[in-house]
């Protein structure tokens, strides 16, 4: 896989708007924003000046099959979640290209800081997709070893993990390591104090970091337009570094725009944020309702620039893959599905009584009396069966 960033190379510095970071190009259609594209909504193949990528067959499936998964294990937790498997689920429908062009940018070294929302992500960092699962059932606090995949555990505090990952990066620096750090957050999070610090710290430290914000235009129910009054990827200009829009339905521009930033980072350049343009085509978690207050036009108009859709057309036409390999795929698809189902039901309910552990090292007298008081309530629904 080769990609080449001249901007990545080149770091411009001083006040134009060049310097603020890449500059990005207009999209495939007049009205859309600026921001990198190398695959249309068409799943054509356009150029950038400053970002060029070039994958084999073998990679293109890759990332496909990657996209492909990563959908069908999110909607396989949706629906477990409607069944009362799971307590809550975030789903990730619509941004798969971002988190996976994003995590498939990373090394094996580099550590990935979440949110959430990032299960595509985990699954680039090898991080079983059941394990997920299991902190949305309650039954553990995250169920993976951080250090294992360099993938720290799901962060629901918004945007704390910013602050996470710009210590962590300064820590790499101090150790001379040339591997870099990236933080995930959404458009929500980037209003948030925890973010703007990052970007304080991080700039002044030249931290190795990436800050990749996933703009689903929507924080819940408050649109982008209501936070920000300049794209989200200018803001860097203020704090010193680059910023950069890519379009986040693009694999392979959020692909070559990722690595080039993960690598401005190695090398001593500091901190970049990459706003990965997309949407979030469901719910914001499974306890809200999106009908509420955006329109089914909107979400329609997103569904014609589906990510995975976009690079199955690339790849037909290009001959990139054959009938047999989307039919072994789907195959695939199902029997991750069922392993997912049997491991969730097979998974022990929570015990009620556990969030009252590991609060206090020595105990205190509140929690005391609340577990108490819990501890009748839950014995209530016993005596009324009776």
């Amino acid at each position: 896989m080769t990609v080449d960033s001249t901007a990545a190379r080149k770091p411009r510095r001083g006040s134009s708007k060049r310097a603020a970071g890449t500059k990005a190009t207009k999209a495939a259609r007049p009205d859309e924003p600026e921001l990198v594209q190398l695959l249309t909504p068409e799943g054509e193949r356009v150029e950038h000046p400053d970002y060029s990528i070039d994958l084999t067959s073998e990679e293109l499936r890759g990332l496909y099959r990657d996209m492909v998964l990563t959908r069908r294990f999110d909607a396989e937790a949706t629906t477990l979640q409607r069944q009362g498997e799971l307590g809550l689920w975030a789903s990730l429908l619509g941004q798969e290209a971002a988190q996976i062009g994003s995590g498939r940018a990373t090394r094996d070294d580099d550590y990935v800081f979440p949110t959430y929302r990032e299960h595509g992500v985990a699954w680039c960092r090898g991080v079983d997709p059941t394990n997920l699962l299991g902190m949305f059932r309650g039954v553990n606090n995250g169920g993976w070893d951080p250090n294992e995949n360099n993938f720290h555990l799901y962060t629901i505090v918004i945007g704390s993990q910013a602050l996470h990952a710009t210590g962590y990066a300064m820590g790499v620096a101090k150790d001379g390591a040339d591997s870099a750090v990236i933080a995930y957050f959404g458009d929500g999070a980037s209003s948030q104090g925890d973010v703007a610090e990052a970007f304080t710290f991080s700039a002044v430290y030249n931290a190795p970091v990436v800050f990749f914000c996933q703009n689903n235009q929507w924080a819940i129910s408050e649109p982008t337009d209501r936070q920000t009054r300049v794209p989200l990827y200018q803001r860097a200009q203020g704090y010193g570094f680059p910023g950069v829009r890519v379009d986040g339905n693009d694999v392979l521009a959020v692909l070559a725009v990722t690595k080039a930033a993960l690598d401005r980072a190695r090398t001593g350049q500091g901190p970049t944020l990459v706003e990965a343009f997309t949407y979030r085509m469901g719910a914001h978690t499974t306890s809200d309702d999106p009908t509420r207050y955006r329109r089914d036009e909107e979400r329609e108009l997103w569904e014609a620039k589906d990510p995975i859709l976009r690079l199955r057309t690339l790849m037909e036409r290009e001959g990139h893959a054959d009938e047999a390999f989307f039919t072994a795929l789907e195959e695939e698809s199902d029997a991750l599905a069922k392993r997912v189902r049997d491991v969730v039901r097979s998974m022990p309910d929570p015990d009620h009584m556990a969030i009252f552990e590991n609060i206090y090292a020595d105990g205190h007298a509140l929690v005391d009396e609340e577990r108490a008081q819990f501890a009748a309530y839950q014995a209530s629904f016993a005596e009324e069966s009776h």
